[in-house]
């Protein structure tokens, strides 16, 4: 009986707050009902609020306010209750050596330095806008440290666990973005122009719930490497589901249009199947993975033929006329890296500080605004010669220690070792630090795989 007061006392408000003809009004008084039980879970466990992070961050869309280029998201919430959570128990942070997270926060120190640059050539709304991009990139970084430092620490997820959890959550994410793409829903608020020409007309790149198709590409493969990683090392997870899920992730990936996440895909499986060389038994996910992007490829052919065709004529001719059209295969690419190299040869002294962090595709310092479309040059750009090298600093000590994670046979060292080879090609062809959405996966992946080391 005293189990089911606070229900009662529940139905009770809810349905008094019902009464209130005032919508506002009734908004305020009905808040507590949802504000304290999510309070209630958030404090209950130090890793919850990161777990409703990722659920926000992959599932949901953005809500369609008029603030910044996109509208909040609702995983903006969850960061601040993350810094909140991390301040109640700051006695259980317990500093360690850790050269990763030194190199993050270099790299995080010197982009907000280039607040100053940006301030100087572009002026203090730029400024602004870079120093929000430089907070956005922080919530990936205080993740790590939260889950290596913190109270994470003390409370690791289990791999099985998470694996489960996150196919889940790719099984979601993945069919919206195939019913995306097929249905052409409207898109969320500040979402990426990319588009395909076809016979049947002109149709927006699967994004799903992203920004942007390439965001969700990338998505895509981190998880089809995880898949390949889970198998290899034999996790207790169906195999139903990682197929399943699998072929339904290849089958975004194909839709997202991405030819980079592809090939970052074969670079992280190239990556795994070197490590993997000296296995005797039968490499379980040489078949498993292969079995699902068939059948992914095949799904996108039954449901969209003539998209098919043209990913294929797509993939096909960047083979074949590479050499001959390099910068039409790489759509633009070689203009905008010759336009910002240019730059830099009569400016020569951006290169001390840069001209500020992402605001080279909206200043004119170019002749106008220049999408760089590569993560290293742009940041030579942006954040100079320091801020390139300390970039460059940090990829090292990730694949350093996600190595010798890898080498103790650590799945999240595996996981995260191969994926990161193949984000650093990908990085060649956009600015992928800036996908806030998944970062912060991607350095918690990270994180645990440093606890394993």
């Amino acid at each position: 009986m005293r189990s089911a007061a606070p229900a009662a006392v529940i139905g009770v408000w809810a349905a008094l707050v019902a009464l209130v003809p005032d919508p506002f009004l009734a908004l305020a008084l009905g808040s507590p009902i949802i504000v304290l039980p999510a309070l209630w879970w958030l404090l209950r466990r130090s890793t919850h609020w990161v777990a409703g992070l990722f659920g926000a961050a992959l599932l949901l869309p953005p809500l369609p306010i008029a603030i910044g280029n996109s509208g909040p998201h609702p995983a903006l919430l969850l960061a601040a209750a993350g810094g909140w959570v991390g301040t109640l128990r700051l006695r259980e942070w317990q500093v360690r050596k850790d050269p990763v997270g030194v190199a993050m926060l270099v790299f995080l120190a010197l982009l907000m330095a280039s607040l100053g640059p940006a301030a100087f050539y572009s002026g203090s709304q730029l400024a602004m806008a870079s120093l929000a991009r430089g907070l956005l990139f922080a919530i990936s970084v205080y993740v790590y440290l939260f889950t290596v430092h913190g109270p994470g620490a003390g409370e690791p997820i289990p791999a099985t666990r998470a694996i489960r959890w996150l196919l889940a959550a790719g099984f979601l994410a993945a069919a919206f973005a195939c019913l995306d793409f097929y249905f052409q829903f409207p898109a969320p608020a500040g979402y990426g122009a990319q588009y395909v020409w076809l016979d049947v007309g002109v149709l927006r790149r699967a994004q799903g719930l992203f920004y942007e198709a390439s965001t969700l590409g990338n998505f895509c493969t981190f998880l089809l490497v995880m898949i390949a990683v889970t198998v290899a090392q034999g996790l207790p997870v169906s195999r139903f589901a990682l197929l399943v899920t699998g072929a339904l992730l290849s089958a975004a990936l194909v839709f997202s249009y991405s030819r980079a996440s592809i090939l970052a895909l074969l670079c992280a499986l190239g990556a795994l199947y070197r490590l993997r060389s000296g296995e005797v038994q039968p490499r379980r996910w040489m078949l498993l993975l292969p079995v699902a992007l068939i059948a992914g490829g095949g799904f996108v052919y039954v449901v969209f033929p003539e998209f098919a065709q043209s990913y294929f004529l797509r993939a096909r001719a960047s083979f074949q006329f590479f050499f001959d059209e390099p910068n039409r295969v790489l759509s633009g690419r070689l203009a905008s890296w010759s336009t910002v190299g240019t730059v830099l040869l009569d400016n020569p002294h951006y290169l001390a500080l840069g001209i500020g962090y992402k605001t080279l595709p909206y200043s004119d310092l170019a002749g106008g605004p220049v999408v760089a479309d590569n993560m290293y040059l742009s940041l030579l750009m942006e954040t100079g010669l320091p801020g390139l090298t300390a970039f460059l600093w940090l990829n090292f000590q990730i694949l350093r220690m996600a190595y010798r994670a890898a080498r103790r046979a650590s799945v999240f060292g595996i996981w995260i070792f191969c994926f990161w080879i193949g984000e650093m090609v990908q990085m060649l062809s956009g600015d992928l630090f800036t996908y806030w959405r998944v970062l912060p996966l991607y350095f918690w992946v990270l994180a645990r795989a440093g606890q394993d080391e």
